[in-house]
């Protein structure tokens, strides 16, 4: 198998001007290289800013991290949901850190928040790339990188500001650094500690996920790498310790930190990060016990199953998941399979044998994870499989081709080509109204480049050019297509999928962030298709008396969802207040920004997501009671009340979001109720509905903490 040479240290040429010298690229590569590279990352900025705006602050909830850390050092260091340091978000704050400075420089708007992200996502695909093309040529990288760019999951999650952008950039950097280790003795050492460093970023960005493809990468290297065993095993060790030290610093400071003076750590129930990690964000994400979550733990729900859907083998490419990520999931696997029996007889050291191996185990490794976790679960997870599915497809394509004279390999190129056609078909038949001569112009495109490539290719270049080129049409038209729907819609909430508008996936109908209707045919249902009591017309009944209201059973109407709003898009339904912010009024702007620097909060809200939509829109800190789902023991009772003796809070938010509201419309006595853990939040309530008074104030209903009855 041809593989690239390292470059030389001096290449002719290397006198050109620098423009001149990055247009070309390297002089041993064909002029075509560079230039096309360059296009795609071009094309991928393009595709991935179009329209940007529209997801507006998206996840709310870390948005308003962002603007407080663009407020505060010390809120951008902890990763608090205010300036005042009240709460941090549920996981470490990494994810934010780029968008807060972001935000600090150029002040609050979508496009400050977004653009890090998409960036994030370019730089990912150039990482890609550069990994895939080191043993295995530039057209293997380039189809690995257009592969990912066209993953509907990936144009979706590096458009939106939730940590799974930056978590598969780092893991695609691991990769890297630990594939240059294994290349030669020299210098692996200083790659692999490179990847623990990346490892230990993962992990500040969403904790032990990153850990997942630890085992394989690990596992490979130690047999792999040239070198004797010993020193493999002790550049391991060094990998390690740059992990922990990279990822532990954070931690430490943190664990160290007098809680007096620090934010609660959100999520957890005893204001600790480590049972944060190991628990809600840990093992409550394999069992299902998950303390203070929705539902307030308890497990899965049964074998094969529970709230956040079907686990088992084929979760990911069921009809809430598939249309996602898998489009290249099974010429990704078939690839891997071939890559591995192309290089069976290779030296135990061969770069391209052990690319195969990190690569396919890091896929299998998550594969696993993610389709029998019983905890919580969302489709856009899966945009961490992307890379790697990906790199599977363009170096197998490339070992396949170069071996394409041979019959089985030519045979093999033509099944995985009709065998990704035939499941495009399979998954655009998921959305039949939409686009409905699609799904048969891929299959029948697929069927002819899959003969091309059995009968024509291995006698004519160039037929076999053109059944290839017909074959990446039909296995890249689907996810392209979907790519396409997602990023000219916008996608504001906590639960987001990409894809058409109409679209069922999971029960969610209305398509990914409610599409262009505004995303108000919202079914009543848990993410992965596990359905909640209730339906259309009623709330969804949740842990501790809180309720989610249907669609405009509340006072206030979630971005997207509101009179006029018509293009906006967003998650829709009535979930504003626990799955996204609520749109404030200019009257209760205006209320809370008066006499604001008066006040440590202008206002406190039952749950993150409450919180975020009045933060927003005034820029000032709004207290989180109970973190992201009112559950977390914070603040508790008697440190509320001692706020309210010292007038650090102006206003309680009774209602207006439309969220967990315990009556329809959130009148008199309606408030948001607790969602698990131990009902601190539901204490609060009664003693602030007990003690003061009652406002209405545009579209919201407040407590004014400063007028006793």
């Amino acid at each position: 198998m041809t593989t690239l040479s390292p470059a030389a240290p001096a290449v002719p040429g290397s006198g050109r001007p620098r423009l001149a010298r990055l247009w070309r690229g390297r002089a041993e590569d064909a002029p075509w290289v560079r230039p096309t590279f360059l296009g795609l990352l071009a094309v991928t900025t393009a595709l991935y800013l179009w329209n940007l705006s529209a997801s507006g602050y998206a996840n709310s909830f870390y948005s308003a991290a962002v603007q407080a850390g663009g407020e505060s050092w010390k809120a951008f260091f902890f990763g608090s949901l205010d300036a005042a340091n009240a709460i941090t978000v549920d996981k470490p704050p990494a994810a934010l850190w780029p968008m807060a400075l972001s935000v600090r420089l150029f002040g609050l708007g979508s496009w400050q928040i977004l653009v890090p992200v998409v960036l994030m996502g370019v730089a990912t695909v150039a990482v890609l790339y550069a990994a895939v093309r080191r043993k295995f040529g530039a057209g293997a990288g380039l189809l690995a990188g257009a592969a990912l760019a066209l993953t509907p999951v990936a144009a979706l999650m590096f458009r939106f500001n939730n940590p799974d952008a930056l978590l598969a950039l780092l893991m695609t950097v691991a990769v890297y650094c630990v594939l240059r280790a294994l290349e030669q003795d020299h210098g692996a050492a200083k790659w692999l500690m490179w990847a623990g460093v990346a490892f230990g970023f993962a992990f500040l960005a969403k904790t032990l996920q990153a850990f997942l493809i630890l085992p394989p990468l690990a596992l490979v290297y130690g047999v792999c790498a040239p070198g004797a065993i010993g020193r493999r095993i002790g550049r391991l060790g060094l990998a390690g310790l740059a992990l922990l030290v990279s990822a532990g610093w954070w931690v430490a400071l943190v664990e160290l930190w007098p809680e007096s003076s620090r934010p609660y750590v959100g999520g957890s129930q005893s204001n600790s990060f480590l049972e944060l990690t190991f628990g809600y964000n840990g093992l409550g994400r394999i069992n299902g016990n998950e303390v203070g979550s929705v539902g307030g733990g308890g497990g899965g729900g049964g074998a094969g199953g529970g709230r956040w859907g079907e686990t088992g083998i084929g979760r990911m490419v069921n009809d809430s998941v598939g249309g996602q990520i898998s489009w290249l999931l099974p010429a990704a696997l078939i690839l891997l399979v071939a890559g591995l029996v192309v290089t069976r007889r290779a030296p135990r050291t061969d770069p391209a044998r052990s690319a195969f191996l990190v690569w396919g185990g890091s896929l299998l490794f998550t594969l696993a994870v993610f389709s029998f976790m019983a905890g919580i679960f969302h489709e856009y997870y899966t945009v961490a499989l992307a890379p790697y599915l990906a790199a599977l497809v363009g170096m197998g394509a490339a070992v396949l081709w170069e071996e394409r004279t041979r019959w089985l390999a030519s045979a093999v190129l033509a099944v995985t080509v009709a065998v990704t056609a035939w499941w495009g078909w399979t998954l655009l038949g998921r959305t039949p109204d939409w686009l409905p001569w699609l799904r048969w112009t891929v299959l029948a495109v697929g069927a002819v480049a899959a003969l091309g490539l059995l009968f024509a290719g291995r006698a004519d270049r160039r037929l076999g050019l053109a059944a290839a080129g017909l074959g990446l049409a039909a296995g890249l038209t689907g996810p392209f297509a979907y790519t396409l729907a997602t990023v000219d819609a916008g996608h504001q909430g906590s639960i987001v999928t990409a894809g058409p508008a109409g679209a069922d996936f999971g029960g969610m109908r209305g398509g990914p962030g409610g599409g262009r209707d505004g995303g108000t045919r919202m079914a009543y249902a848990f993410p992965g298709g596990g359905r909640a009591p209730g339906g259309p017309g009623q709330g969804m009944q949740l842990p501790g008396g809180g309720q989610v209201q249907p669609p405009g059973q509340g006072q206030g109407q979630m971005p997207g969802t509101g009179p006029g709003d018509g293009e906006r898009g967003g998650v829709g339904g009535g979930m504003g207040g626990l799955l996204n912010g609520v749109d404030v009024s200019a009257e209760a702007k205006a209320a809370l920004l008066k006499d604001a620097d008066d006040y440590t909060w202008v206002a406190a809200a039952v749950g993150a997501q409450n919180a975020a939509g009045y933060q927003l829109a005034t820029e000032k800190p709004v207290m989180a009671i109970g973190g992201f789902n009112g559950s977390d023991p914070s603040p508790t009772l008697d440190r509320f009340m001692q706020y309210v003796a010292e007038g650090k809070i102006h206003y309680l938010v009774s209602s207006g979001g439309g969220g967990t509201g315990g009556g329809a419309g959130g009148g008199e006595g309606a408030t948001v109720g607790p969602m698990g853990g131990n009902g601190t939040s539901a204490r609060i309530i009664a003693w602030v509905q007990d003690t003061f008074e009652q406002v209405t104030v545009g579209s919201s209903t407040f407590y004014d903490l400063t007028r006793q009855k």
